[in-house]
């Protein structure tokens, strides 16, 4: 079946929906700016963590990366990747979920036209949009502890060369910080170099530090929010 209509919703709204993916229905969940903030026309995808492992659109990183987005306005996107929740098809190892994030991102561009689109994730889900950024060309690019020096293939990626934060955990015990900065040095000799957003104490899912990971996603998109004239929240 196709994909609905991206949902009219007022402030604080929650359209839980199913997308048209390449694997079948894609499950995902947009949520509206929060009540008494000034909408922008931005539409954000945050990427949940590894499906393998329990990551799923719920997942307590995602949820607080999104709610930070909404409190400056913009509109999130989360939505869970192939073999997770209602989404259709089996885990793929990056491959297949980066056709579906593709999927994702193509609904939204041709719902939502005119409006910015910011792209992101935590941990696997980092990988993912990372993979796809350069491809995909979002308006604003955003990584939550990017799991560098694991599993997953960071050297063949195509070089996206826009607007991108990294947040990273200095006392991460799933990735390790310094392969991170590692990776990050050898791409500041290819492009602008991203900005780094450190969190001295800070474990890969941050606990207790979640409120500190909503001010530190603000900090991050602040620079580049449209619609320059609105008074940003807080």
């Amino acid at each position: 079946m196709p994909s609905p209509a991206f949902p009219e919703l007022p402030p604080g709204g929650v359209a839980p929906l199913m997308l048209d993916g390449p694997a079948g229905p894609i499950q995902a969940v947009v949520d509206t700016p929060e009540p008494g903030v000034a909408a922008r026309e931005v539409v954000a995808i945050v990427c949940h963590p590894l499906s393998t492992e329990g990551g799923s659109l719920t997942n307590k990183v995602v949820t607080m990366a999104a709610r930070a987005l909404r409190e400056l306005g913009a509109t999130t996107v989360r939505f869970n990747f192939r073999s997770v929740g209602k989404s259709a098809g089996d885990f793929d190892n990056g491959i297949g979920e980066s056709e579906d994030l593709r999927a994702v991102v193509d609904w939204v561009r041709r719902e939502k036209p005119g409006h910015a689109l910011w792209l992101g994730g935590f941990s696997f889900g980092s990988f993912v949009s990372l993979r796809m950024a350069a491809a995909l060309q979002p308006d604003l690019l955003f990584s939550i502890a990017p799991p560098a020096g694991r599993a997953w293939d960071f050297d063949n990626m195509g070089l996206y060369t826009g607007p991108w934060f990294v947040i990273q955990g200095d006392a991460d015990e799933i990735v390790a910080a310094q392969d991170v900065h590692d990776w990050l040095d050898g791409l500041d000799r290819l492009r602008a170099p991203a900005t780094r957003i450190r969190m001295p104490g800070a474990s890969h899912f941050f606990h207790g530090r979640l409120m500190d990971l909503r001010q530190a996603v603000k900090d991050g998109v602040r620079a580049e929010l449209p619609n320059a004239g609105l008074d940003p929240a807080a």
